[in-house]
């Protein structure tokens, strides 16, 4: 199936839910905290996308029971809220979709509860730069591959993994649709890059090995992920739309 590009009155609709989107994670700063639960978070995050007139897409997606996710220490993604409270040198991902007027604005981030160890700090530091570094690789007509090459070229070089089955993902007027954006691959190589689409960029970085192991969530077909070694991981996402000359971050805090 052919990518269909945004219309400009599409593209000011996509850009709205961004801003809703990374607006919540601005939000959440002051509270995500040590002693907070991953449930108090995501019923923030929900608060906070209601009063901007948007609704989060995770609830109801696939039969996923919450507004976020919230994947702490070893979760690689898709971590489910709930009664765990965060305590000092936890890092966790909070990963908040926003939809409003038929369209999907999707980020994520890393938040470090307390003092955390200089190698938390720099596992984070490493998806963060990772994240950075794929998307400066996007060029239109460019290829997803060209974004996993030069992801994992600097996660390797820093010693740490990245996950290769899950990645980033076409988003619009669809939550998750074509491309699939790797966190590895060969320059010039995977699906051509659509200018006026838009995709995320979210490389997820292990500390140790990049095998993972898969949960289910009751009721939902959406499963979540540990590393295999019981190591950290992290993980920073944005939104991208692919342009006629290059590319614009929609989701910049």
């Amino acid at each position: 199936m052919g990518i269909k590009p945004l219309s400009l009155e599409e593209i000011k609709k996509m850009t709205r839910a961004c801003r809703i989107a990374a607006d919540t994670l601005t939000y959440l700063d002051k509270y995500v905290k040590a002693g907070i639960t991953t449930n108090q978070i995501d019923e923030l995050a929900n608060d906070f996308m209601l009063t901007k007139g948007a609704k989060s897409a995770c609830l109801g997606y696939h039969g996923y029971p919450k507004y976020t996710c919230t994947s702490v220490n070893e979760v690689v993604c898709h971590g489910l809220p709930d009664e765990t409270v965060l305590k000092d040198g936890d890092i966790v991902n909070v990963d908040v979709t926003a939809w409003i007027d038929g369209f999907f604005g999707d980020t994520s981030k890393m938040f470090a509860i307390g003092n955390i160890s200089d190698e938390a700090r720099d596992l984070i530091e490493t998806a963060r730069m990772a994240r950075d570094l794929g998307i400066e690789a996007i060029t239109p007509k460019g290829r997803t591959g060209d974004i996993g090459f030069e992801t994992n070229k600097y996660v390797t070089r820093k010693g740490y993994t990245t996950v290769k089955e899950i990645g980033g993902h076409g988003v619009g007027r669809i939550f998750h649709e074509e491309p699939f954006v790797p966190s590895f691959g060969k320059k010039g190589k995977g699906d051509i890059l659509v200018p006026f689409h838009c995709i995320t960029v979210e490389p997820m970085v292990n500390q140790g090995t990049d095998e993972i192991i898969e949960y289910d969530i009751k009721g939902s077909s959406i499963k979540y992920y540990h590393t295999a070694d019981g190591l950290l991981s992290a993980q920073f996402e944005h939104t991208v739309l692919v342009t006629d000359t290059g590319y614009e971050i929609l989701t910049l805090p």
